[in-house]
């Protein structure tokens, strides 16, 4: 009788030992993830990296379309307005000009006029050179087709004018090194 007791204490009031341990791993498996709960957690975490990645993506892609458009705004700004400085700066040649011609209807003297229009045209000549305009130097100089436009070709009056220009209809000139616009000149032939 003793026996008895002993066996059904040992396979635990009538569970036997192998339903007692797979009780026991079920119960485990039920407190730990399993591999899909930890694949399905994995997946969250990289959707959810994904997300902050493709929101950085946005936001960084709007600021810079934010800076292109500011850009451009300021280019056309400062070229609508680049010349603001020269022009107030010719302004005063605009005002000696207008004095010049008042004082042409009130006076009598030619002199006195050319010489007043001379120092508006040297006034005006010094602020083009403080500003880098340099004029192109044409005249009995070789014909440079990067430096002057030829509008017509003539019989050169002495040999060594042939191929030279002997005639400078509009100046030409340069803003530092580059032409802003050419020589029109006439070729000796």
């Amino acid at each position: 009788m003793n026996d008895k007791p002993k066996e059904e204490s040992i396979q635990g009031g009538g569970i036997s030992g192998d339903e007692d341990i797979a009780l026991k791993e079920s119960k485990e498996k039920e407190k730990s993830p399993s591999k899909k709960q930890k694949k399905t957690s994995k997946e969250k975490e990289l959707e959810h990296k994904l997300k902050e990645q493709q929101d950085k993506y946005l936001r960084l892609s709007a600021d810079f379309d934010n800076y292109r458009k500011r850009t451009l705004k300021e280019k056309i700004e400062m070229t609508k307005y680049a010349g603001t400085e020269i022009l107030t700066r010719i302004l005063p040649v605009i005002d000696d000009f207008e004095r010049a011609i008042a004082s042409m209807k009130e006076s009598q003297n030619c002199d006195a006029v050319r010489q007043g229009l001379e120092l508006i045209y040297n006034k005006f000549k010094d602020y083009l050179n403080q500003q880098g305009v340099e004029e192109i130097d044409a005249l009995h100089q070789e014909f440079n087709t990067d430096l002057h436009e030829a509008v017509t070709k003539i019989p050169a009056p002495k040999k060594d004018l042939k191929g030279k220009i002997v005639d400078v209809i509009e100046k030409g000139y340069k803003l530092n090194d580059r032409i802003i616009r050419y020589s029109k000149v006439v070729v000796g032939e």
